[in-house]
């Protein structure tokens, strides 16, 4: 699906927009279901991965393919190595196979696991024979997808001897580590995280809870970019959302600040305010606690007239695409000048944005949705568009609401 996008005639904006339960929270909750039966989940993600998620749940043997999931991949490769008496293949996409899983594998073979790799070592597909996994002390890079250490510690209650994980080095992703363990703590699980030394203490069953998964930071990233576009006075609602967010992207309210836009939390919405006009040449962002606002970041300072230099990056080549690649390439498309290395992205200020460009989304949700919001300074064609559908469904009916001009071409 190709889409063109169009100016809005009117620039201020005063509309609410229900966003889908955080993929990264669904997830989650999902995988911990799994193990304690009698957990509720309220407001799920109706996202491709929360989906392929569920079903990969429900699997006990076959082949269980999730597609270009990455948090399914390294969830499930935890979930079903300590799992007695259930035998998966597990595999996705192209791009997935070309993802590593090296690291969460050998830190599970420590615990016990019985992996092997199908096809290339250190990447999926993986062979996966589930036992029960008694060994409790194991070690991983501190600097490495969160995904990996979220993988381990959620399946740690179910260990008959917890787990103990040691974290060598900085640890760059803390804000996801943080919220796996307060979703133990809800659950009634005992943890702890001093220094880089995390403990969870095992847990046969937990009384009747119900999770309730607070909508997308991630997805209220790019309206945060769209009322920084738009004229002073534009206020978009947004729910449902806590003051007191697992999210690590809920660090968007502090940073949108200096692009004028302000926000308010009542009743679990939030309201995004344009409030000023006046922003700086220049911004500078280390992200490794919320890399995936890198992308929206970027081009709102491109909307903006604005340079940027962003950091903390070092994630990003690992993802659905590498998308400091594909960041620097769409945005040179635009008329911009961009420099890139392997964790930090430098944009340089310019007034014109070539129009008519058609961004190529390479099979990533988050390039798709992050450019979107240049619909308000000009026109610009979206090339497979539906895959939003990974994590924001609605993405595109949401945008249209908002006054969006937006046609499949």
């Amino acid at each position: 699906m190709r889409l063109q996008l169009t100016i809005p005639q009117e620039k201020t904006i005063k509309k609410s927009i229900q966003i889908t339960g955080s993929k990264s929270e669904t997830n989650r909750s999902l995988l911990l279901q799994a193990l304690f039966s009698n957990l509720k989940i309220e407001n799920l993600s109706n996202s491709d991965d929360g989906e392929v998620m569920q079903q990969g749940l429900k699997k006990t043997s076959g082949e269980v393919d999730i597609h270009h999931a990455g948090t399914a991949m390294r969830f499930l490769t935890g979930y079903f190595a300590s799992q007695a008496g259930k035998e998966v293949i597990l595999t996705g996409s192209q791009r997935m196979q070309e993802r590593p899983i090296k690291i969460l594998v050998e830190a599970l073979r420590e615990l016990g696991a019985e992996i092997v790799y199908v096809k290339n070592e250190g990447y999926p597909p993986i062979k996966i024979t589930g036992k029960k996994l008694t060994k409790n002390k194991v070690s991983l890079p501190a600097n490495i997808s969160s995904q990996y250490i979220s993988s381990l510690l959620l399946i740690a209650p179910s260990l008959e001897n917890g787990l103990e994980l040691e974290l060598v080095g900085k640890i760059t992703s803390v804000p996801y580590i943080k919220m796996t363990l307060a979703l133990l703590e809800q659950i009634g699980v005992n943890t702890s995280f001093e220094g880089n030394h995390i403990r969870v203490d095992p847990r046969v069953s937990v009384g009747d809870t119900t999770l309730v998964v607070e909508s997308d930071w991630s997805s209220a990233s790019y309206f945060y970019s769209i009322v920084a576009l738009c004229n002073v006075g534009t206020e978009i609602q947004l729910s449902a959302y806590k003051s007191n967010s697992l999210q690590g992207d809920s660090v968007l309210a502090k940073i949108y600040t200096v692009f004028g836009v302000e926000t308010s939390f009542s009743n679990n919405t939030i309201t995004l305010t344009k409030v000023s006009d006046k922003i700086p040449s220049h911004v500078e962002y280390d992200l490794s606690n919320a890399p995936d606002t890198a992308q929206t970041i970027a081009v709102t300072c491109l909307g903006l007239g604005m340079g940027c230099h962003l950091t903390g990056l070092h994630t990003l080549p690992i993802k659905e695409t590498d998308r400091l690649a594909a960041l620097q390439t769409e945005l040179n498309k635009l008329g911009a000048q961009v420099e890139i290395d392997s964790e930090s992205l430098t944009l340089q200020p310019t007034e014109n944005i070539t129009s008519d460009v058609a961004i190529d989304t390479y099979n990533d949700h988050r390039m798709a949705m992050a450019f979107a919001p240049l619909a308000l300074r000009t026109t610009l064609f979206v090339n497979d568009a539906g895959v939003v559908s990974k994590s924001y469904p609605d993405f595109w009916k949401d945008l249209t609401a908002l006054g969006i001009g937006i046609q499949e071409v």
